[in-house]
């Protein structure tokens, strides 16, 4: 019952800007109508006037006196033949020799629209009267030495616009009548049409909706972006211009134009989600929902929901690279006291030159490497890892070599030493796992740093049980690992964001029993 009322006041609505319409053209019509039936009414108004002043009765009048008489008999017949209104003939001094009314026979004319008539014109004017407006037809009368010898004019009243209605035949009633059957039964259908364009909602509730859907997207703490089907920007909330440091208003621009490297357009391609994805959008790092927008199974648009993940991936990098340096701190710890034992047992059993020859081969092997990775690595903290990673190793009975060509003097660009810190510290780890399932052989990891003008590349490679190709294909899946922990397989998926977000590559050679190398390749220009 609701529905069907609501339906009728879009029906009564529609059926009334119809109705509008129709008066308007109707008005428009009858207009035309009236103009032609005056420009037809002018013709044969001027055809009865020159047909009048030709008649040999009115000649003579005007020409001779005794005959003037026969003049009004004359006009009359003329006048109730071609049912005009009045039919008057005046000689060049303007007295009329006939009228339709008697008592004006004899009087001169004073018209103002009379004077061009005595000149040999010949012309149609409208005139109003005591009787209405009329149209008037002027003709001059010649004699046969073609000489005027006096104006022939004809009148007729013009009809009213409701004459002219009723005037109309049965076909044009029917004709209104079906226009507006036809006007009502498609605004009906229209109603229903735009109702269910509309979701069956009123104009007011759109409205409503409207205005509260702009108000929840620009007081949501995620970035909100919509796009239709032609990459046009329909929503830009308030936190993605903040995320995009993007100001003014975007509302109708192509997404291209204002954020150039999104990967909103490849939804509309897709036609399918994409869930929890990081993205690197300039120097923004985001985790991305995308989704189409479908409304009757057609593809009409996408929206993409994200947070800034800038900070937090941050924050998380700089727990890694403490994790590391606290890790490498406990590990030298262990690694010193055990020396301290070593130096204060030989003291104890009076071998001091012992003691002393034990701690300069300590200082000199922890020094040298110090220096090498200074002089190599231009980064501290970088340099800390490697330290802490070569002391860990020793502690788990790994050994691990630092290539002596290795060189780094800067990083990559969209790249710092946070990255490099998760990315290297990640690799030795899951070496050092893949090590700690070994037995029976010596256990080596072997790190290279390797940069010129136009790349950096990172190896790392162990003699582990290395890794199966069905392994190798999903080792970069968020949450994937061969290891029964639960909270692994986060290294490498990181590990993977960060070369995508560095614009590289990663390479892995492994076989079973053969050991794993992961090659890591970083371009030094931004593309």
């Amino acid at each position: 019952m609701q529905r069907l009322k609501i339906n009728w006041k879009i029906a009564i609505w529609s059926f009334g800007i119809v109705l509008f319409s129709v008066c308007i053209g109707g008005t428009i019509l009858l207009g035309g109508i009236i103009r032609l039936k005056e420009e037809e009414l002018s013709r044969r108004l001027v055809v009865t006037a020159r047909t009048v002043a030709q008649m040999p009765e009115v000649t003579g009048g005007l020409t001779y006196s005794e005959m003037r008489p026969g003049v009004q008999s004359a006009a009359e017949r003329i006048r109730i033949i071609n049912d005009v209104t009045y039919v008057v003939v005046m000689d060049m001094n303007r007295v009329r020799l006939s009228h339709p009314v008697q008592s004006k026979i004899g009087d001169a004319s004073d018209g103002a629209d009379e004077g061009a008539a005595f000149a040999e014109h010949t012309y149609v004017s409208k005139a109003k009267g005591e009787l209405g407006t009329a149209l008037r037809a002027f003709v001059p009368i010649m004699n046969a030495g073609h000489v005027q010898i006096g104006v022939a004019l004809v009148g007729r009243i013009m009809p009213t616009t409701m004459e002219v209605l009723l005037g109309l035949s049965g076909q044009g009633y029917v004709v209104l009548l079906l226009s507006l059957l036809f006007g009502l039964w498609g605004s009906w259908r229209l109603a229903q049409h735009i109702k269910r364009q509309m979701f069956e909602l009123e104009p007011h509730e759109i409205a409503r909706l409207l205005v509260e859907r702009t108000a929840t997207f620009h007081a949501m703490h995620e970035g909100v972006i919509a796009i239709d089907k032609d990459e046009n920007i329909t929503i830009f909330n308030e936190k993605a211009k903040q995320i995009f440091k993007i100001s003014g208003d975007v509302i109708g621009k192509q997404i291209w134009d204002v954020i150039p490297d999104t990967r909103l357009p490849e939804i509309l391609e897709l036609n399918r989600p994409v869930y929890n994805q990081e993205l690197a959008i300039g120097d923004t790092l985001i985790m991305s929902n995308r989704v189409p927008i479908t409304v009757n199974g057609q593809t009409i648009g996408a929206v993409a929901i994200f947070q800034d993940r800038t900070e937090v991936t941050r924050m998380a990098e700089e727990l890694t690279g403490v994790k590391a340096f606290v890790d490498a701190l406990r590990v030298q710890s262990h690694e010193y006291m055990n020396k301290l034992h070593t130096i204060g047992g030989l003291i104890q059993l009076g071998n001091n030159e012992k003691a002393l020859e034990y701690l300069f081969d300590v200082t000199e092997e922890k020094g040298e490497l110090t220096r090498f990775l200074s002089e190599r690595i231009k980064n501290d903290s970088l340099t800390g890892l490697l330290i802490g990673k070569i002391s860990r190793g020793r502690e788990l009975g790994i050994e691990v070599t630092i290539d002596r060509q290795s060189r780094l003097d800067r990083f990559p660009p969209r790249l710092d030493h946070h990255d490099f810190v998760l990315l290297l510290g990640n690799l030795i780890e899951n070496a050092f796992d893949a090590l700690q399932q070994q037995t029976g052989r010596v256990k080596r990891i072997f790190v290279s740093i390797e940069q010129d003008d136009d790349v950096l590349s990172v190896l790392v490679e162990d003699n582990g049980p290395g890794m199966e190709a069905s392994v190798q294909s999903k080792v970069f899946e968020r949450g994937f690992t061969t290891k029964s922990e639960s909270g692994r397989g986060i290294g490498l998926y990181l590990i993977n964001g960060i070369v995508d977000k560095g614009e590289g590559t990663i390479e892995i050679d492994s076989a079973p029993e053969k050991g794993t190398s992961f090659v890591i390749t970083f371009p030094m220009s931004p593309s």
